[in-house]
């Protein structure tokens, strides 16, 4: 779909740094990403077809055009590369964004703007949602968004939840049970799910959740220290307790606990 989209706009990407570094990680994403781009060895005489330039932060101030990205100010050169491609194709702003948000202990993340799928992630943990979430609002400006989560994993969909209450963005929680990745393994299924889940209404939170950790969930998170600590000891109940609130990594709580013994 990308490569259609690139053909209609007739416009490619530049790609414009002295960084060989940088360079190579631009070009090598874009080949595995399929996207056509043209290196510029000079700033004299840039091509027509060039509709969005990539650079660096400290070669940014020497291009006189307004689609240019600082690519090494991103998270990741994949996410400079897509927030180009959108340059490319003409769509600065959306009227509706919609954020959806497969909860776990590695949430699914996925972006619909204008009912176009713009971006997925997989955050590493229940905190790095709202880092995430704010990133994007930064490269995709909307009149109007909108976030929606899974009902499960109650916990960490609740840690989610708070900490993203202070955005003042509309939050709803969908049934997740009705995304078609519902029953398949949750490895490799939860960017897919958050692109359905986006796409779905639900109840809207009016407030922040309280986190309390059921029986099973303390007694999981001691027998997961156990192992980390091969059979050394447990942590106890009120750093498990800690742990599932997102205060503490289970590492974190494991290495603390061991140098207390």
């Amino acid at each position: 779909m990308a490569n259609i989209e690139m053909k209609k706009s007739l416009k490619t990407i530049g790609v414009y740094t002295k960084n060989f570094r940088l360079y190579h990680k631009l070009v090598s994403s874009l080949k595995n990403k399929h996207f056509a781009y043209v290196s510029l060895n000079s700033l004299q005489h840039i091509p027509n077809q060039i509709g969005v330039i990539l650079t660096s932060h400290n070669e940014i101030h020497d291009i006189k055009r307004k689609k240019v990205i600082a690519a090494d100010v991103y998270d990741s050169i994949e996410e400079a590369i897509d927030k180009a491609f959108h340059m490319l194709i003409g769509k600065d702003l959306y009227h509706h964004i919609h954020f959806g948000i497969d909860p776990g202990e590695k949430p699914g993340i996925a972006i619909v703007g204008d009912d176009i799928l713009l971006n997925t992630k997989q955050a590493s943990s229940p905190e790095q949602v709202l880092k995430i979430i704010k990133r994007f609002l930064i490269d995709y400006p909307a009149h109007e968004y909108l976030i929606r989560i899974g009902h499960g994993s109650i916990l960490l969909r609740n840690r989610i939840i708070n900490s993203l209450i202070p955005l003042n963005i509309p939050i709803e929680i969908v049934n997740e049970s009705k995304t078609s990745s519902h029953q398949t393994q949750r490895i490799g299924r939860d960017v897919k799910a958050a692109a359905s889940i986006a796409l779905l209404h639900g109840g809207k939170v009016q407030r922040k959740f309280p986190l309390k950790p059921t029986r099973g969930e303390i007694r999981r998170i001691q027998e997961e220290s156990r192992k980390i600590s091969n059979g050394a000891f447990s942590i106890s109940e009120h750093t498990a307790i800690l742990v599932l609130k997102g205060e503490i990594s289970l590492l974190q709580a494991v290495e603390d606990e061991n140098k207390n013994n």
